[in-house]
């Protein structure tokens, strides 16, 4: 490999990690689903609301920040047989 070109291989690797802003509605989604949850255990109607309100707010906020963008695909593996993933 030449110094300072990349190969093929390292070229298309990426960070699965994903934005600061996908990662906020998803917590806020999360959030809400465990208020939610605590909410139907312990029979209080208000907290199930709420967190189904959070919910709702997390879905509206991963479409405003495209979080599916987020999405890296890696190059195809080399040297890897269908039999070796079994």
């Amino acid at each position: 490999m030449v110094e300072g070109k990349k190969s093929e291989q390292t070229e298309h690797l990426g960070s699965h990690g994903g934005r600061a802003s996908s990662w906020l509605s998803v917590a806020v989604m999360l959030v809400g689903t465990i208020v939610a949850g605590f909410g139907l255990t312990a029979s209080n109607w208000m907290l199930v609301w709420i967190g189904a309100g959070l919910f709702v707010v997390g879905g509206i906020l991963a479409l405003v920040f495209d979080i599916f963008t987020d999405v890296v695909i890696d190059a195809p593996r080399v040297g890897l047989r269908a039999e070796d993933h079994r």
